[in-house]
């Protein structure tokens, strides 16, 4: 299974009072390169959403190793896995572009609910996932 990866620079708004990127602000990079990895596979995530297939996070675990400043250049990775049945897991990683320290480690665990908010597995994601591990 390949990697996709993109970089990204840290913004002055995106620090706190300490000077480092809010805590928060790294679920957004994720976010962003998780939406930037499904459109390089083919899958824009507001056509999805159009077509009432809602991938939503149901468990986020973040682990802050070291801090972004303003400024910084960093890649996120994300890889994918099959959790269970229903569930698709993204494994993601920011990495300081420079130094190549691990900044953070990521694993965001998601499901797809239909419009009655059921969790399903819709056939996108699946041909997804065998076109990772073809």
């Amino acid at each position: 299974m390949s990697i996709f990866t993109m970089v990204m620079a840290v913004r002055d708004y995106e620090c706190d009072m300490q000077g480092v990127v809010n805590n928060a602000v790294y679920q957004n990079y994720l976010e962003h390169a998780r939406h930037e990895f499904l459109k390089a596979h083919g899958l824009d995530f507001a056509q999805l959403t159009a077509r009432q297939i809602n991938v939503v996070v149901v468990r986020a675990e973040l682990d802050y190793r070291r801090s972004l400043r303003s400024g910084d250049v960093f890649r996120v990775t994300v890889e994918t896995e099959r959790e269970s049945r229903l569930r698709l897991t993204f494994v993601q990683r920011i990495v300081h572009a420079e130094s190549g320290q691990t900044m953070l480690d990521a694993r965001l665990v998601t499901t797809a609910v239909n419009p009655q908010g059921r969790p399903y597995f819709p056939k996108e994601l699946e041909v997804l996932l065998e076109r990772l591990l073809a």
